[in-house]
């Protein structure tokens, strides 16, 4: 297990046919070596595995990746499920660059992103 900065970025949406290097998110995560997330590990240091959402034309966000009461992995920015963004299948998703993941937005629609980049991080 590895930690890892992943980036994500909008992949093809009818309002951005070629996806979008300006939409997306950072997200630093415990990765196994079949490129899954390793809950484990997250669990021994919740607050190292942080997410930054950066969306052209406003203010970034910064938090942490949660494990919901649901079982399902989610990007959280303050206490509370209201801010709350749920990865589609996150717990079973191998994270490995071009591979894509479905975000849930605060507004309920759900976007895909293409994993951009990972490199190995020291946290």
């Amino acid at each position: 297990m590895t930690w890892q900065h992943i980036k994500l970025t909008l992949a093809r949406t009818p309002e951005y046919a070629g996806g979008s290097d300006e939409h997306g998110y950072d997200l630093v995560a415990p990765v196994t070596t079949d490129g899954l997330l390793d809950e484990a590990s997250w669990r021994e240091d919740k607050k190292k595995a942080y997410v930054r959402r950066f969306w052209q034309g406003e203010d970034d966000e910064h938090g942490h990746l949660i494990h919901t009461r649901h079982r399902t992995w989610a990007f959280s920015y303050r206490p509370g499920e209201e801010d709350d963004e749920p990865v589609f299948h996150l717990e079973s998703h191998r994270l490995a660059e071009g591979e894509y993941v479905t975000i849930t937005e605060t507004d309920g629609s759900s976007l895909p992103f293409r994993v951009a980049a990972m490199a190995a991080v020291d946290v």
